[in-house]
């Protein structure tokens, strides 16, 4: 698999970031291997089989969240996203709108009242 080669020479990478290449790379096999459980789950005729199955898929969900886990705690980027994404409600596209702009994008649109929505330039005579 491609995505188990480092793309640059190691001796100029330094630990931290081979360790979180291995990171991601293991969550991607996690989550791959999600994939195929739940897939091998679902056609499976036999209900024992299925079950345990599943239980293995639920298993390798626990071993993606814990490296996710990992990655969170030493890259704050991505702990950020995850604060504004994860367990939310709602739309997550709407989520992101208010996160990169402050706001809906309906706020960003001209009022409807023909203005271009930055108040009148005309003096007021007092």
């Amino acid at each position: 698999m491609s995505s188990e080669a480092l793309h640059e020479d190691p001796d100029k990478l330094g630990d931290d970031v081979i360790d979180t290449h291995r990171a991601i790379v293991s969550v991607m096999e996690e989550l791959e291997a999600v994939d195929w459980y739940n897939q091998r789950a679902k056609a499976a005729a036999d209900p024992e089989l299925r079950a345990i199955l599943e239980h293995n898929r639920d298993e390798e969900k626990e071993h993606a969240s814990m490296v996710l886990e990992w990655l969170r705690r030493r890259d704050t980027v991505l702990a950020r996203h995850l604060k504004t994404y994860l367990f939310t409600e709602g739309s997550v596209t709407a989520i992101e709108t208010e996160a990169e702009h402050g706001g809906s994008a309906a706020a960003d649109t001209a009022p409807g009242d023909g203005s271009l929505g930055i108040g009148s330039l005309r003096q007021v005579n007092q």
